[in-house]
């Protein structure tokens, strides 16, 4: 056994070690497993192998998610996200005017606008008008700099708490209000 290791380098070593640990930390876990199903209490050994399994993952924890932001931010920056939605709205475009002209005539406030005679006409021009402007901003480079921006300050600002710790600090989200919407199809 002696021979073997002697031949090993510095990194293996390292390597041989946190595979044994690894197999000792799984073993451990299943060991508690079982005796806590059978009610009784793990070990001392095997509790310090636990804590010590424990140590080391909140160990590694933080470099690996901050590494793995960093990683995901330099993706983000690269793509046109913007081109992708304005495509995406080109493909679907009469499905989007025809939703659009029905959400209008549905709306309760458009209603009386809507005896209007040519009003079919005026809201199929806007929605068509509307979609064209949308999908030109949406092609145009500076808009995709906007948004390219806007992830990267927002990836930014979680990188930072998560180095600085602030997650720790934050109390249990509340849920959401509810938006005027869903109030008004829970009382119709």
């Amino acid at each position: 056994m002696i021979d073997w290791l002697q031949h090993r380098s510095l990194v293996q070593l390292v390597l041989v070690t946190l595979g044994a640990l690894a197999v000792l930390a799984f073993g451990a876990a299943l060991m508690t497993r079982a005796l806590v199903r059978r009610g009784m209490r793990a070990p001392f050994v095997i509790r310090r192998i636990n804590r010590l399994a424990q140590w080391s993952v909140d160990l590694v924890k933080r470099p690996i998610t901050i590494a793995v932001l960093d990683e995901v931010a330099d993706v983000i920056q690269t793509g046109h996200y913007t081109k992708n939605i304005s495509a995406a709205l080109v493909e679907n475009r009469d499905e989007l005017v025809a939703l659009v002209a029905e959400k209008v005539r549905q709306d309760p406030a458009s209603r009386v606008v809507g005896l209007l005679p040519g009003y079919d006409a005026v809201v199929g021009q806007v929605s068509e008008t509307t979609l064209r402007v949308l999908i030109e901003m949406l092609g145009d480079p500076r808009m995709d700099e906007l948004v390219s921006d806007l992830l990267r300050n927002n990836l930014e600002q979680i990188k930072r708490a998560v180095r600085e710790r602030e997650n720790l600090d934050v109390p249990p989200h509340t849920p959401p209000d509810p938006s005027p919407m869903s109030r008004r199809r829970t009382s119709a």
